[in-house]
Order: C-alpha cells, then structure tokens, then sequence
C-alpha cells in the first residue's frame, strides 16, 4: 500500500513538472491511434509499416493543405465581411437598440440595464484580456514548438507502434505480462473509438449548424458551422460555441431578434439529433459515462490545464476507467498477485 501510494506521489509530482512533455505525448498518442487503422490497412495489403505512414502523413499534409487553401480565402472573406458590418455600427447605438428590443419584449425590465451591464462586462474583459495576453506571450514559444513537434512525434509513434508497445512489456514482470497486454490493447481500441467518434461528432455539428444557418440566410454561415464544429471538440459545447456569435451576427444582420426563434430551433435540432442519434451510434462501445459526469470531468478538466485539459478530460478518464476495471477482471479472473 505504501508503495503504491508513492508511485501515484511521484506520477502526479512528475505530470506537474512535465505537463508540456505529458500533454505533447497525451495529444501525439490520441492522434496516433487516429490514423494506425488506416496505416495498418496500408501495411497489411501493400508496403512496410514505415512507407505506410510516409504514405498516411504525406496524403494528409496535401489533403489539409488544399483543404486549407479552398477554406481560408472563403473564411476570410466572411471574415473581413463581419469585420466591414461591425464597422459600420456605433457600439452605443447597438446596445442602445438592444436595449429598446429588450424594453419591448420585456416591460418590466429596468431602463439602461443592458447598457449598464454590458459597460461592466467590457472594461472587465479588456482587463481580462490584457493579463491573458501577457500570459500568453512569455508562453508562445513554447507553443509553437509543441505544435510543430506533435506531427513529428505522432509519425514515430505510428511508425514504431510495436516497438514501443515491446519495450512497454519488457520491463513488466512475467506474472502480469499477459494481463498488460490486454489492458493496452484493450485500452488503444476503445480509446480509438472514441476519439474516432468524437471526431465523427464535432463534423457533424459543425456541419449541422452551418447549413442551417446557411438554409435561413445568415452571414458567415460557413465560419460560424467550423467555429461550432471546433467548439464542440468540448463535448456539449459546440452548439452553444456556434449560437452565441450566430445570435450576434442575426442581430446585426437584421437590426433586431426576429432571428433568434430560427437560431434557437436550429440549436435545439442539432442538439436533440447529436445527443439522441449520433451520440449513441458512435459512442455506444467506446465510452459509457453518464452525460454528467463527463460535464463534470471538462470543468476539472479546465480548473487544471485550460482548454488543453478540457480536451483531454475525456480521454484519459477512459484510459484510467479502462485500465481500472482490466486490472480488477485480471485480479479476480487469474487469481493474479497483488500488485
């Protein structure tokens, strides 16, 4: 027990020391189990392991770099659209609008409130703003590096998948090496399909919302479906991502809500289409947590490592659950010593 306890100790002393290290290798591995299907379909009915991921990573760099070039000139064409509306519009005179539809729709609301309100929340989040930025700016080096390493180290992890996963069971002890390599297989298939699903997922609402933004006629239809598409990388967040900007824009668009029954029906759509069609099809054997409880793990997920964390919540609570549960079925099945 005592044992035990100080290698949880220094696991988590060392994750704080190297949390780059830890969240590159964490990123890396999850985009590795991505693409091993496809690079072991390749390998098993054409070439060698290692042309088959030159072939996998050089494909995907062309495929994102014309993927890249069609969607970009449009992106920012939508872009620097939003950009010339916003221009064209008094701040003031907007909220001062905003505050008249409010008065409208709501009588009893106090006069100025929104004004009020929306002064505050500025100067705290230009405030906000400013601290984050000179964060961000001591850490950018080092993001950079980290985004241009990850395609590398991803590439060798694919390429030397079973050295690695040999060196792994080389320094296990002979009485768990059977039950090790069930848990890491057990762990790398349900791992990817749920990453594989998450993918599926976030298209589909970022999708979803894009043609029905485009389908009621509101500009930049396609940044926002991408923006909701992203967003929803964070489980459950990518309709809200998408609706909050998409409200804004219809305002400005039309100068009032009449939009936002639209807007509220689209979301609601593809949140009940997500949640009760493509959810369960592509989560059905991957992960089986409550809705809850993953809405919980994202909030830790972010009080330790930001937007990272929040991506990778999901992930390695499968990893843990998984191998928890595999130890607990190997100990109990086999018999096996404890550790």
């Amino acid at each position: 027990m005592t044992v035990s306890v100080f290698i949880v100790i220094l696991l988590a002393v060392i994750l704080y020391l190297f949390s780059d290290i830890f969240i590159l290798l964490s990123v890396s591995i999850l985009l590795a189990i991505i693409l091993n299907p496809l690079v072991t379909f390749l390998e098993r009915r054409y070439f060698n392991r290692s042309n088959s991921s030159l072939i996998v990573f050089a494909s995907l760099t062309i495929v994102f770099y014309l993927s890249l070039s069609v969607l970009i000139p449009s992106v920012l064409s939508q872009v620097n659209s939003l950009t010339e509306i916003l221009g064209q519009i008094s701040i003031k005179s907007y909220i001062a609008k905003v505050d008249k539809e409010f008065s409208t729709a709501i009588p009893f609301l106090p006069a100025g409130m929104i004004s009020k309100k929306f002064e505050a929340f500025i100067s705290s989040a230009v405030n906000s703003t400013f601290d984050q930025l000179a964060s961000m700016a001591t850490n950018i080096f080092a993001l950079l590096g980290i985004l241009v390493i990850i395609p590398f180290t991803t590439f060798f992890i694919v390429k030397d998948k079973s050295t690695i996963l040999k060196a792994l069971l080389n320094i296990t002890p002979n009485k768990y090496f059977e039950m090790s390599y069930w848990v890491i297989k057990k762990i790398t298939s349900q791992l990817g399909r749920y990453v594989r699903g998450w993918l599926f997922d976030a298209f589909y609402v970022g999708a979803a919302c894009g043609i029905g933004f485009w389908f009621i006629g509101l500009d930049n239809a396609l940044a926002l479906g991408i923006l909701a598409g992203v967003g929803h990388l964070i489980p459950y967040f990518g309709p809200l991502v998408g609706g909050i900007p998409a409200i804004a824009i219809a305002t400005i668009q039309y100068g009032n809500f009449s939009m936002l029954p639209l807007i509220i029906l689209i979301l609601l759509i593809v949140y009940i289409t997500d949640n009760g069609f493509v959810q369960p099809f592509v989560f059905s054997k991957s992960v089986n947590m409550h809705p809850l409880m993953i809405i919980l793990l994202i909030v830790a997920g972010s009080q330790v490592g930001g937007i990272i964390g929040m991506l990778l919540a999901v992930p390695l609570a499968t990893v843990i659950k998984t191998a928890a549960k595999e130890i607990y079925l190997g100990v109990k099945d086999y018999r096996i010593a404890r550790m």
